[in-house]
């Protein structure tokens, strides 16, 4: 399974979020910490508000944060909801032109493959990637006072 750049990036702001500890964040900030385009990120930013992942805050003194506990941010649900194409192969597609499906293995294999992955992911939350004990480490990374 292959993860976009949009769903990392979109990992990475929650990541942020979340170590900021409820404080805004501004897109410019998360940009220059990760040392990424802050044109990448304001397309995912504007999803993961439209999807209720953060709140944003326009205005003078608007940012972002996050608009759940880190606990309810399940990581598998996550990924499910920013790739938009997780087709493995052609077959899984309503477009499969592949000439052998009707005897092949490969899409229930893949199929199973896929079901495992996304099994593991469901195990974790945003809570995860962030326990306390990272928490410090991952701030000074990312230049956040972590309090």
């Amino acid at each position: 399974m292959h993860i976009t750049r949009y769903t990392d990036y979109s990992l990475r702001i929650l990541i942020y979020l979340a170590i900021n500890n409820e404080r805004l964040s501004t897109i410019s900030e998360i940009a220059q910490s990760y040392r990424i385009s802050k044109n990448h990120l304001m397309k995912i930013v504007q999803q993961l508000n439209v999807k209720g992942h953060l709140l944003a805050i326009r205005g003078k003194n608007g940012g972002i944060k996050l608009n759940r506990a880190p606990a309810d941010i399940n990581i598998g649900s996550l990924v499910r909801e920013m790739e938009v194409s997780n087709k493995l192969v052609e077959c899984f597609g309503d477009n499969n032109q592949c000439v052998i499906t009707p005897s092949c293995q490969l899409k229930s294999i893949f199929a199973e493959a896929q079901g495992s992955f996304f099994n593991t992911l469901d195990k974790y939350t945003l809570a995860d990637l962030v326990a306390v004990k990272r928490q410090t480490e991952l701030g000074e990374l990312l230049a956040i006072d972590v309090l």
